[in-house]
């Protein structure tokens, strides 16, 4: 069975990163929430997508340079009034779920991964007793490997569609077996049946990110991949339910 992610606590429906998106989800029938993280200046690791504010708050700032009370102080936008919260207080939202964490390891507003990051984010995990039930992501290859170093999670290399395309299938691959990395994320638009069954016939798992529109959410069923992200996890589900029943007529 396909796998659903809902994206950032289902973005479309909830708002980006919300409390609330957050709890709809823990009690949706899907596998999966995906989720991204930061640190703040005084050692917080907060839930938010983008390295800074500025896009989705009604506050200004990087994350990093920015207290937790001051990013708390964020309004997200189109969140019911929602504020972002932090990597402890989402682990407490899924403690009792049967939802498991997808967790990307985001970088700074430098494009570069922050500084000893990855092993705060394990300890908090492995604190809150959600480590065991937690698979890694990252579009960076360095975080991969930090990863690696840090937990014995299962681990995908989100591979944007610029570089697919430059580096080409082949290489991908080759770069992912050279790291250990045994899953492949690629962007919606991007899969194809001749693509996922090269990617699989290398030993890899195969799965997509940004499936939010109900064309792109048949497309992924229809292929088979593991699993897919999408900012509308409502929707995926119901699209899921009928392809389960049209297959059992």
């Amino acid at each position: 069975m396909t796998r659903i992610a809902s994206h950032r606590g289902g973005t479309l429906e909830f708002g980006d990163s919300t409390p609330q998106g957050f709890a709809a989800t823990a009690r949706m029938p899907l596998e999966e929430v995906e989720f991204d993280v930061h640190p703040t200046a005084d050692g917080a690791i907060m839930v938010h997508h983008d390295a800074t504010l500025d896009g989705t708050t009604d506050r200004r700032g990087a994350i990093a340079d920015l207290t937790e009370a001051e990013v708390r102080a964020a309004v997200i936008n189109y969140g019911a009034g929602g504020h972002p919260i932090s990597l402890a207080e989402l682990c407490a939202i899924f403690a009792d779920s049967r939802v498991d964490f997808r967790c990307e390891i985001k970088p700074g507003v430098d494009g570069r991964p922050y500084a000893d990051f990855v092993p705060q984010v394990v300890e908090v995990l492995t604190r809150h007793g959600m480590l065991e039930r937690t698979t890694f992501s990252s579009f960076q290859i360095e975080s991969q490997d930090a990863l690696a170093a840090a937990a014995g999670r299962p681990r995908l290399w989100l591979v944007s569609p610029p570089v697919l395309r430059q580096l080409g299938p082949a290489a991908v691959i080759e770069v992912a077996r050279s790291h250990h990395i045994p899953e492949i994320g690629v962007h919606v638009d991007t899969a194809d049946a001749a693509l996922m069954a090269m990617v699989q016939e290398a030993g890899l798992d195969f799965g997509c990110w940004a499936a939010h529109t109900a064309e792109q959410i048949e497309k992924v069923l229809a292929l088979g991949v593991k699993v897919f992200t999408t900012d509308r996890p409502s929707l995926a589900i119901a699209i899921r339910d009928r392809h389960r029943a049209e297959a059992g007529r």
